[in-house]
């Protein structure tokens, strides 16, 4: 069985910061991409940054030059750096990998966790 595990989240004030991580774990055989999804009351899902497995990146533009996407391919982690954070940035941030395992393949999610940026 796969899990992803999200943690690091939590309350911060405007400017501050915060760096979320998630470990993948089970029979693993390969992670390809993987990723940082949020979602907000009353929004769809968008995604915030992404990474392959040779280190490749992609961000939203909202988030650009104040958040680092990054991974440890040996620990099957991706980590979430977030500078500058805004009251905006306020939401539930899920990671996901695309990902090949014992029985499974495909992308999987983790079960999200809460950032709150106080102004």
């Amino acid at each position: 069985q796969v899990q992803l595990v999200e943690s690091g989240g939590g309350l911060v004030q405007a400017g501050g910061s915060l760096r979320l991580s998630c470990a993948a774990s089970g029979s693993i055989f390969e992670i390809n991409a993987m990723g940082w999804h949020r979602r907000t009351p009353g929004k769809q899902r968008e995604l915030v940054a992404a990474i392959t497995r040779g280190g490749s990146t992609n961000y939203a533009d909202s988030v650009k030059g104040r958040f680092t996407i990054s991974r440890d391919n040996a620990k099957n982690t991706v980590y979430l750096q977030m500078n500058n954070l805004k009251p905006e940035d306020t939401a539930v941030y899920y990671c996901n990998a695309d990902l090949r395992a014992m029985g499974v393949m495909g992308y999987h999610w983790g079960q999200g966790t809460q950032v709150t940026v106080s102004s």
